[in-house]
């Protein structure tokens, strides 16, 4: 990286409030923001981001990170025994307007179902390339945001129409979205 990046991305630092109903697991949760690297600070309204065990009703202001706590609609969730670098990083995902949650808890992945003429559902960079179509994005800027060739667009493209049987664009992307290749 070189020296102006580095400067360029230098994360500042986050104001966590910390709300916890027993003062032993609020001062543990407040170390662990400042293990992460992140400053406490006593109110929520000043707060980037809330930590909390659980306890944590519908606070004002910023988005709780509910650390144990997997039954709870917050923001963020993570489990017990987070590390501060997995803290650090649910913290600011929540203050950006992100969601986090343990792979645990997930849904479970949906696929494409194969097409009924028995053609081989689209690869990976296919389905990439679906989506920036579905974006709007012409094939250079396909290109651009893929870090490949324009060329290799078109081929994706082509390949794209054949699988999916599209004549134009416009129909490969309905034809993805009624299919669930792509979402909006």
């Amino acid at each position: 990286m070189s020296a102006l990046a580095a400067v360029a991305y230098s994360p500042r630092r986050l104001r966590v409030a910390v709300v916890a109903a027993d003062p032993a697991i609020a001062a543990r949760l407040a170390a662990l923001a400042l293990d992460a690297g992140h400053a406490v600070v006593d109110a929520t309204e000043a707060a980037d981001a809330i930590l909390t065990d659980g306890c944590a009703e519908a606070l004002p202001g910023a988005p709780i990170v509910g650390l144990g706590a997997a039954e709870r609609d917050f923001a963020g969730l993570l489990p017990a025994g987070a590390t501060p670098a997995q803290l650090d990083a649910a913290l600011r995902a929540v203050a950006a307007g992100l969601g986090v949650r343990p792979l645990a808890i997930l849904p479970e992945p949906r696929f494409a179902p194969l097409p009924e003429d028995g053609s081989p559902p689209p690869t990976s960079r296919e389905v990439e390339v679906l989506t920036a179509l579905a974006d709007g994005l012409s094939n250079k800027a396909i290109a651009r945001r893929l870090g490949i060739s324009p060329h290799t667009v078109k081929f994706h493209l082509e390949q794209l129409f054949r699988k999916l049987g599209a004549g134009c664009r416009a129909e490969a992307v309905a034809k993805g979205l009624k299919r669930q290749i792509v979402e909006f």
